[in-house]
């Protein structure tokens, strides 16, 4: 059912400082900061040749990525993601195994311009899974 790893998401507290070491240091392509007040981040894409790093740095009151920084100061792996053909056909199969759903269920529109589901960690060994459809 899943596809390819569309990216991993790291929680950063500084997204300009973690974009210079990654485009400086390591010298991969980092694209611009894009803001998601819908999601309460604001990112950025760094390109590889066979997937993507997506920083997340706190947007707003109440940013799912603050409280994430607040256990881990200098951030960390916050969730994979991978590509699925069908949302909703991926989001009942998931269901139906036991799987939660988080938020009302419904998928949000993500970074990319694409529904996207996140999925409990306690249910896939402690990992956040976002669902993004292709």
């Amino acid at each position: 059912m899943i596809g390819r790893l569309n990216h991993v998401a790291i929680a950063v507290p500084d997204l300009a400082a973690a974009s210079a070491q990654y485009r400086d240091a390591l010298g991969a392509k980092v694209g611009e900061p894009q803001a998601e007040p819908d999601h309460g981040v604001t990112v950025v894409f760094v390109e590889l040749p066979n997937t993507k790093i997506e920083f997340l740095e706190p947007l707003g009151e109440g940013s799912p990525i603050q409280g994430f920084l607040d256990k881990s100061p200098l951030g960390g792996i916050h969730h994979l993601c991978y590509e699925v053909d069908d949302i909703i056909v991926a989001r009942d199969h998931l269901v139906k195994e036991g799987a939660r759903v988080l938020g009302s269920g419904e998928p949000k529109i993500g970074a990319h311009g694409k529904p996207v589901l996140f999925l409990h960690p306690k249910d896939f060994n402690g990992t956040l899974i976002e669902l993004e459809q292709a």
